[in-house]
C-alpha cells in the first residue's frame, strides 16, 4: 500500500457509495438545485428572496462535495484494510494513550469510519503524521494545532473490519 500523500485508502464499498454520491450530486442534484434557484428567481426581486439565496449556497456546498469527492475518487487507493503486524499504517485501527487518556480511532479517510462510533485521523493530521510506522508500545509526541506537545504511546494495532 502506497504511503503517498496524495493517496486516500478505501475499502471498495466505501469508493463505490462515494462514486454513487459524486454521480447523484452531479446529475440530478445539480438538477435539483438549477430547478430551486429558478423557481426563487421566478418569486422576483433577488436582493430580498431568502429562497434564492439560500438555494444559492445549498449550491456552493454542493459544487464544493462533489470537486472534494472528485479529488478523493482520482487519488484513492481501492483495496482491503491491511492486515495489522502491530505497526499503524493507513488502514489500521489504533489504540493509544494520548495525553494520559486511552482511544482508539482509525487512521484513514473518515469516509472509511462514517457509521462506525470511531473517530478517523488523516495519515497527514498531527497525530497521523506522527504515528505512521509505530510499533505497539512505541512512544512519541506531536505538535498539536495550539502549539502544545502531546504524548503519545501506541498500546495496539489492529486490522480494519469495517465496523
Amino acid at each position: 500500500m502506497s504511503q503517498d500523500a496524495t493517496v486516500t485508502w478505501l475499502t471498495q464499498e466505501v469508493y463505490d457509495r462515494l462514486n454513487l454520491e459524486l454521480q447523484t450530486l452531479s446529475t440530478t442534484g445539480r438538477q435539483e438545485i438549477t430547478d430551486r434557484i429558478q423557481s426563487a428567481r421566478e418569486e422576483g426581486d433577488l436582493k430580498e428572496n431568502s429562497g434564492y439565496h439560500a438555494a444559492k449556497e445549498e449550491q456552493g456546498k454542493q459544487e464544493a462535495r462533489i470537486r472534494q469527492l472528485a479529488e478523493l475518487l482520482r487519488t484513492a487507493e481501492v483495496g482491503e484494510a491491511p492486515e495489522s503486524h502491530g505497526v499503524v499504517e493507513i488502514g489500521t485501527i489504533i489504540t493509544a494513550t494520548i495525553a494520559g487518556d486511552e482511544t482508539t480511532f482509525l487512521i484513514g479517510s473518515r469516509e472509511i469510519a462514517e457509521g462506525s462510533e470511531l473517530d478517523a485521523y488523516s495519515e497527514q493530521s498531527p497525530l497521523g503524521a506522527a504515528i505512521i510506522g509505530l510499533a505497539v508500545g512505541d512512544s512519541t509526541s506531536y505538535t498539536a494545532p495550539n502549539g502544545r506537545e502531546i504524548a503519545v504511546t501506541i498500546t495496539a494495532v489492529e486490522t480494519w473490519t469495517g465496523q
